[in-house]
């Protein structure tokens, strides 16, 4: 497995090298050794999959509170996504800095996001289904979220969102 540190502190593009023959080909998601060896979350408490039918699609900038702050490591496995970390931990060298990586069921690229981030993505295609497992089990109460276009981040999106949810649209500006 390949990391990739990003600008975002603790934020790393995964890729791991298919090995392909006849059949088609196999592929390491995770392993905890390799992961363990890079000091990241080696435990998940939760896998979610999440579709979306429309390009445009825009979920996120999400992130849980402590005790319940949460690691995620996300895959697209159908169609493609801009897929988007903010940093948003006081103490941190890249504290309000973002990352944005492509990921794609074509790339099989995964993006590693650390504890005290905001996450989110906007769909590149129809017929998204998105993947990730997450360090700590979704708990709404200690859930939040900056928006997404909060000029306070800046960050640089393709295009517009087509479709947004009313949370997700309407965060306050990051103070």
């Amino acid at each position: 497995m390949r990391f990739t540190p990003t600008r975002v502190s603790g934020a790393f593009i995964v890729e791991s090298e298919p090995h392909a023959d006849e059949r088609g080909f196999f592929l390491v998601l995770w392993a905890q050794s390799e992961f363990r060896r890079q000091g990241l979350a080696t435990e998940f408490a939760q896998s979610s999959v999440a579709y979306n039918r429309a390009r445009g699609t825009l979920r996120g900038m999400h992130y849980q509170t402590p005790p319940h702050q949460e690691a995620k490591l996300v895959r697209c496995a159908a169609g493609a996504i801009l897929d988007v970390a903010i940093d948003l931990r006081r103490d941190s060298p890249s504290f309000k800095t973002w990352v944005s990586v492509e990921l794609s069921a074509e790339n099989r690229r995964m993006l590693y996001v650390p504890e005290g981030c905001a996450h989110g993505y906007l769909t590149l295609t129809d017929e998204t289904e998105i993947f990730y497992h997450a360090s700590a089990e979704y708990a709404p109460q200690f859930g939040g979220g900056v928006r997404w276009n909060d000029p306070a981040f800046a960050v640089e999106w393709p295009f517009a969102p087509v479709v947004i949810n009313a949370r997700d649209r309407d965060y306050p500006d990051f103070r």
